[in-house]
């Protein structure tokens, strides 16, 4: 199969934004910059404002006569969002087919999916903006992405490019620029390794930094791509639907096959079948830690493959204008296709009528009813806030002892003097300096995008945005008072700020324009997550993912969507989560086909294998 990537150009129908003049970064890896009036300049060709730029399989310039740069669009609450549309919905029982809680992209792409298949679906936002973890914010004359800048599954081939198929299902493509290195990790004992976008090219960098386990490399990511590509090969739909099943397997039993060989096992249980040099054991740990915020040994191989392979298949492609762009899209195509989102709409209880989720209940008294009722909040807020009181479910008892919340974040949110930052410096860096031991501990890691490096329009003039995050539980920040809560943020981020300042930008303290810091309490306040937690987390070394909780829930009528639910955390997996909800939703609503008896004997099936986890 072929491993190169030809960069698509994506145009959002209604929020583009143009690129403003960026430096470059090497005569390697220099990208995208265009100048406000005149040219844009692309690894040192001058290309009229009347050309569309691609690049070849190995990331050559291609030119196509329709290229166009839209003038900025300024993204603000006011003018993008509607926030009182919708006011008239009252208690009247409504005709949706789903009624969606939150509008994360695992939420927006299950609405979506349901909209273009002809549902009547209403989102449910709390915040005036929709995308949760994937929104942003904007702050004097800069545009902040809220959580990773780093987007999987937005290239223009194979299955899983799905945030760009769940885009295209609503009518509506982004404008992207593709980031040549995914990631620089910065790792004790001075091991400095790039993920090139070109798969050989990082193989050959590892490779000569770990001379004696070439061959273990190679076998390593090879099983990875053996994962991806069936992956990769198969109509991706809901697995709790036997009709599809059946079909896929019948159609690619060999694939099919391969993903349930590998569905209880874990990527450190196969990187130690092929390596036994403990760096590099530990940078495969490093490696997973960024899918799962966990070890190699704690990381389901599935989870890992998918990432560790979409990176070199697609590659990762920054959106224009920011990551908050893609829930704005998808929001917008959802208004596009007939159905609803309403925002600042705090649901506070699902309504059950004879053990069936029926509607919801708003902060403001209001009662909204339909159909299905989706929840992309966390398990954990779904059974124990909006349907507190109610008798918990076996099924979330068992995935309550296999799993625990995962850390929240604290993160640090800047804009320096594009001074401070050397010439090629990429865009997603990783940070542990001297100790193995603490990747998993608060504060043991740092994680920080440039994503100004790739486009500059976020930010003012010769200024770049830093996003810093590390982990951080939220009970190191409760009970103090609001001047102690001030006092520790500032030391924690000085501490950051002081350690990138020594590993990578001496003098970026100086350089500093804005800065804010966010706690954990700040992730829980603004995106409604039971203690700020991004997903859930194993007790223990878990069989894969077989302990994952899939869509539908032991209550009639309710799903789950999002990271607590298969295959788990971030963007490539809620999407994913998303399309399967949304096809298992559509079943049962009557849209797709159903099969009454192989559905219950299927949802037997895998409840059964959930115990064996």
């Amino acid at each position: 199969m072929s491993l190169g990537f030809k960069t698509p150009l994506f145009y959002c129908h209604f929020n583009t934004a143009q690129l403003g003049s960026s430096r470059p970064r090497s005569q390697k890896h220099r990208i995208l910059s265009v100048e406000p009036v005149q040219t844009s300049v692309f690894d040192g060709y001058s290309v009229p404002r009347n050309k569309k730029i691609r690049t070849d399989n190995l990331g050559k310039v291609k030119l196509n006569k329709d290229f166009v740069l839209r003038s900025k669009s300024v993204l603000t609450v006011d003018k993008e969002v509607d926030v009182d549309a919708n006011e008239g919905l009252g208690t009247k029982r409504s005709n949706y087919d789903a009624i969606v809680i939150g509008s994360g992209i695992g939420g927006l792409v299950a609405a979506t999916q349901l909209a273009v298949k002809g549902a009547k679906v209403l989102v449910l936002e709390k915040y005036v903006i929709p995308g949760g973890s994937s929104g942003y914010y904007e702050r004097d004359g800069y545009t902040f992405d809220v959580g990773s800048s780093v987007m999987f599954g937005f290239s223009d081939k194979g299955n899983l490019n799905l945030i760009t198929r769940a885009l295209k299902a609503v009518g509506c493509e982004m404008e992207v620029i593709p980031d040549p290195t995914t990631v620089h990790f910065h790792l004790p004992n001075d091991l400095s390794v790039q993920v090139h976008r070109e798969y050989t090219d990082f193989i050959s960098e590892l490779a000569a930094k770990f001379p004696h386990e070439r061959e273990g490399i190679l076998k390593f990511y090879g099983e990875c791509w053996k994962i991806f590509n069936a992956l990769n090969a198969l109509e991706l739909k809901s697995l709790e639907e036997p009709i599809y099943l059946f079909g896929q397997f019948f159609q690619k039993p060999l694939e099919c096959l391969t993903l349930a060989y590998y569905l209880p096992q874990n990527a450190g249980d196969i990187a130690r079948k092929y390596m036994k040099d403990p760096q590099l054991l530990s940078f495969i740990d490093a490696e997973c830690f960024i899918v799962s915020t966990v070890n190699a040994l704690q990381t389901p191989m599935i989870n890992a493959a998918m990432v560790l392979c979409d990176r070199h298949f697609g590659g990762i492609n920054y959106p224009v204008g920011g990551v908050g762009g893609i829930a704005k899209s998808l929001s917008k195509g959802l208004v596009d296709q007939g159905s609803e989102i309403l925002y600042r709409a705090n649901v506070t209880n699902i309504i059950l009528e004879h053990g069936k989720a029926v509607g919801v209940r708003l902060s403001d008294g209001r009662e909204l009813f339909g159909k299905t009722i989706i929840s992309n909040a966390t398990r954990w807020d779904t059974f124990g806030k909006l349907l507190k009181g109610e008798t918990l479910p076996k099924e979330e008892e068992n995935f309550q002892k296999l799993y625990v919340k995962a850390p929240s974040f604290l993160s640090i949110h800047m804009g320096v003097k594009a001074e401070v930052l050397p010439p090629d410096t990429d865009c997603h860096h990783f940070v542990l300096e001297d100790d193995w031991a603490r990747l998993e501990e608060p504060y043991g890691s740092i994680f920080l995008s440039i994503p100004t490096i790739l486009d500059s329009s976020l930010a003012p003039k010769d200024h770049h945005i830093l996003h810093i995050f590390t982990t951080s539980s939220i009970e190191d920040w409760e009970g103090l008072s609001t001047k102690d809560y001030e006092a520790k943020k500032k030391v924690v981020a000085d501490e950051i700020i002081s350690r990138l300042e020594k590993k990578l930008f001496p003098g970026i303290r100086s350089s500093i324009a804005f800065m804010e810091v966010g706690s954990p309490k700040t992730h829980r306040r603004y995106l409604a997550r039971d203690k700020g937690t991004y997903g859930p987390m194993p007790r223990k070394t878990p069989k894969g993912l077989l302990g994952m909780p899939f869509n539908t829930t032991a209550v009639d009528g309710l799903y789950c969507v999002g990271d607590s639910c298969f295959p788990g955390q971030g963007v490539i997996a809620v999407a994913f989560s998303g399309v399967m909800c949304a096809h298992r939703v559509a079943a049962d609503i009557g849209i797709e086909k159903k099969s009454l008896v192989l559905d219950a004997a299927l949802l037997r099936l895998l409840g059964w294998l959930r115990t064996l986890a």
